[in-house]
């Protein structure tokens, strides 16, 4: 049986990441998690702290997802686009709503939102530019960032516009950019 600190992070992640993680109060994760109060506060120490669990757990899922793709290809340049299959695979579930960072940033006024947020995002464009520069692009660190937004712009398109049109047009957009950086 999960143990109330695991009952609270599955029920935050699911109401915070479908609802938003201003509109959800702590009473409705503490209902929804089915635990007394006391159990978030021992856990977490406040909302803050449930928010900075929220996002730290998402971080290592998105990890945990892009480290799978890239690990099933040889090639820096099938790897950078398989991160982009991975962001397929995540738009077409009917439960994905974009960047779950993106969305608490904009809404939380936390420190720990703008924290977690900052540490994943900076893994990702990591992520991005160790590969680009495993690629041989010659300047890895624009190419990364570049990259970094597609991908950005392909998770705000599944959450403003729907479907997976924007992921689609992000990886046939960074396979172009590759196929020009890595060919001059």
């Amino acid at each position: 049986m999960p143990t109330p600190r695991e009952r609270l992070l599955a029920a935050a992640n699911e109401l915070f990441y479908r609802e938003g993680v201003h509109a959800v109060g702590i009473d409705r994760v503490i209902a929804e998690a089915g635990v007394a109060k006391t159990s978030l506060y021992s856990a977490f120490g406040n909302k803050d702290g449930l928010i900075a669990a929220y996002l730290e757990t998402r971080d290592q899922q998105m990890r945990r997802g892009v480290e799978q793709a890239i690990g099933r290809h040889s090639s820096a340049r099938d790897q950078l686009l398989a991160m982009f299959d991975f962001l397929i695979e995540l738009s077409g579930d009917p439960d994905y709503h974009g960047c779950a960072f993106a969305m608490a940033t904009s809404e939380a006024h936390a420190q720990s939102a703008d924290v977690a947020a900052e540490v994943y995002r900076s893994w990702l464009r990591g992520t991005f530019t160790h590969l680009a520069s495993e690629a041989g692009a010659p300047n890895p660190r624009t190419l990364g960032y570049q990259l970094h937004l597609l991908w950005d712009g392909a998770a705000q398109s599944v959450r403003m516009d729907g479907g997976q049109q924007g992921t689609w047009a992000a990886k046939a957009a960074a396979a172009s950019l590759l196929d020009a950086v890595l060919q001059s």
